[in-house]
């Protein structure tokens, strides 16, 4: 649903994106992820249209943005970190008015405005002054611009910035709502809503992709394997020779009932650890794979020394 392929710009001399190839399948919930001044927004004003690049192309389900930008953005919901609001109209005009710019019929324009409002949580403001609303419903009313459409893609720049902790829950809530139906990227660089939206993760450094996987997954590679926690009742020193026998387990450290095993990264060893327990007898109680968080993931591939890319 989004391609993009050697994506490059430079603002005169400076390199603010580097060459960078990604895939985004339909359906998926995409986080993009980086320190401020990493090339986030600059790469999402390149997938919409809004900035051509120095090179490479983006695509949004077959069209390409640099050569046919127009048709492109009919298929593309955008929210953008700084809200674009026309503070002397109520939302519901506001939302009308968008709906007619964006093509719609006015009597669809009037049904969307209806659903958008509904899935927003807006009904109570949907004929108050958007000046007079709260930062945080104000975000709504731009979530519920970037669907008028019904795009099969959304592009949403730091979702949740300056709104209240039970506004950030309902936001992120109400993004999870809309990956059922459309293809999302969010730009963010606040760690917990990575974890908490998106299906996987593409980590961006100084204009530079750095990573891209599922957490987990990318969890095993930079520590260079799996650790795997295992709960069992039996005969320890038994267990622990049984454990440190199978293959793939590098060490096993034992805390009461629980042994820590230390595995390589491209071996899931927990089919055989179970196997093994069971066979020999043993209570199985539990068996957890033990993630690094998203922050040590995050810290351990950004922090370096010098200046990053706007």
């Amino acid at each position: 649903m989004i391609r993009v392929e050697h994506l490059t710009k430079y603002y005169g001399e400076r390199l603010a994106v580097d060459d960078i190839s990604f895939n985004i399948e339909k359906g998926e919930i995409v986080g993009l992820l980086g320190p401020n001044a990493a090339g986030k927004t600059t790469t999402m004003r390149m997938l919409t249209g809004f900035l051509m690049p120095t090179k490479g192309n983006a695509f949004i389900d077959d069209c390409n943005m640099m050569t046919n930008s127009l048709e492109g953005r009919r298929l593309i919901g955008y929210m953008p970190e700084s809200t674009p609001l026309y503070m002397d109209m109520t939302v519901r005009d506001y939302l009308s008015f968008l709906g007619r710019l964006r093509g719609l019929s006015a009597k669809y324009a009037k049904t969307r405005v209806d659903d958008v409002v509904t899935l927003c949580n807006l009904e109570e403001y949907v004929d108050v002054i958007l000046g007079k609303l709260s930062r945080g419903f104000k975000q709504r009313v731009n979530v519920a611009q970037s669907i008028i459409h019904n795009p099969k893609v959304l592009i949403l720049d730091e979702p949740t910035v300056g709104i209240d902790p039970i506004q950030v829950a309902q936001t992120r809530n109400l993004i999870k709502e809309l990956g059922k139906e459309h293809t999302v990227l969010i730009s963010t660089h606040i760690l917990p809503e990575v974890s908490v939206i998106c299906n996987r993760v593409i980590i961006i450094h100084r204009g530079k992709i750095v990573a891209e996987d599922k957490i987990e997954n990318l969890s095993a590679v930079l520590k260079g394997g799996r650790r795997i926690k295992v709960e069992v009742k039996g005969p320890a020193d038994k267990i622990a020779d049984k454990l440190l026998g199978l293959p793939g387990v590098k060490r096993v450290m034992r805390e009461g009932n629980y042994y820590i095993l230390e595995t390589s990264a491209d071996n899931d060893p927990r089919p055989r650890i179970t196997e093994t327990i069971v066979r020999n007898g043993w209570s199985l109680l539990s068996i957890d794979t033990i993630e690094m968080s998203l922050e040590e993931i995050f810290l351990q591939l950004t922090t370096t020394e010098g200046t990053e890319n706007d």
